[in-house]
């Protein structure tokens, strides 16, 4: 018996070809890279008895019944492997959803999954939605082809990914930056409590404060788009090219900005700083706010 089962094993390797050896090895890395995304987690242990039982099965019942030439055994014992692998999908959901969540979040698929205005542009608007409703001044530049490094050099480095949460939580009250600006760069929040220059020409419109002044003077010097949220109304404001668009509700400064930030798609992706820059503004700016702005 022993014997026969011997010559049998030796037949099946023998009759392998290149191609199942490639097939074996690739199931093997997917199972091993399996293995690895769940390693620390307390899914690991049910990987390895889930891992240990397939095998087992494999060799025990898989080339049982084939050796044996036990049809029905060999029907059933694939309907098993099926619903394993179902069972699997659905014990393992949420360490499958850890791992792809770390998949999606690998440099390399960045390169082919970027981000694009669209997303960008719905964090923003959530953001001074929020500030709006509960009447919190705020002012935020978006960089586009004029630097601004000396205004971000001049503030507090941020670079951090560009969040509705992160812009909200730094104009709240008692934030140490929330009377100063917020400069984005590249879709990420570059640098806080920066201070904006002052328009050349006076403003006559009396109801105009600060932080609207403060976002006419930066969007007359540089080709920044400026969003202003007012502390005394809640009013959201836009500022470009020396031009302010005042009252605007959350769809029209999404239809906006949407239409200010075409063609911006590469610039608004993920990507850090840039170690070294020449600054575009070489006067110091006066304070954008401090008091409060209407």
């Amino acid at each position: 018996m022993i014997e026969d089962i011997t010559i049998y094993l030796g037949r099946l390797v023998s009759s392998l070809k290149l191609k199942d050896g490639l097939e074996m090895a690739l199931i093997a890395g997917i199972i091993y890279l399996v293995y690895r995304s769940l390693r620390g987690t307390r899914g690991a242990r049910v990987v390895r008895g889930f891992i240990f039982l397939l095998v087992a099965s494999v060799v025990g019942v898989g080339l049982l019944a084939d050796y044996l030439d036990m049809g029905h055994l060999n029907y059933l014992y694939s309907s098993l492997v099926k619903v394993m692998v179902i069972l699997a999908v659905v014990i393992f959901q949420p360490e499958l959803r850890r791992s792809l969540l770390r998949l999606g979040q690998n440099p390399l698929f960045r390169l082919f999954l970027k981000e694009g205005a669209s997303a960008f542009v719905d964090r923003i608007v959530r953001s001074a939605e929020v500030l709006g409703r509960n009447k919190i001044g705020a002012i935020v530049a978006i960089e586009r082809e004029t630097r601004l490094g000396g205004l971000i050099e001049g503030g507090v480095a941020v670079d951090s990914r560009l969040t509705s949460e992160l812009l909200t939580t730094i104009f709240w009250p008692g934030s140490p930056l929330h009377d100063m600006g917020v400069i984005i760069r590249g879709g990420r929040v570059a640098a806080a409590g920066c201070e904006f220059p002052m328009p050349r020409h006076a403003v006559t419109d009396p109801h105009l404060g600060t932080r609207h002044r403060a976002a006419i003077g930066l969007s007359e010097e540089t080709d920044a788009v400026v969003i202003v949220v007012s502390e005394e109304t809640g009013n959201i404001s836009v500022a470009e090219g020396g031009r302010l668009e005042q009252n605007l509700a959350p769809d029209e400064l999404k239809s906006r900005l949407a239409e200010l930030l075409r063609g911006e798609e590469a610039t608004l992706t993920e990507h850090s700083l840039e170690a070294a820059e020449t600054p575009t503004l070489d006067a110091k700016p006066e304070k954008a706010s401090g008091t409060k702005s209407p």
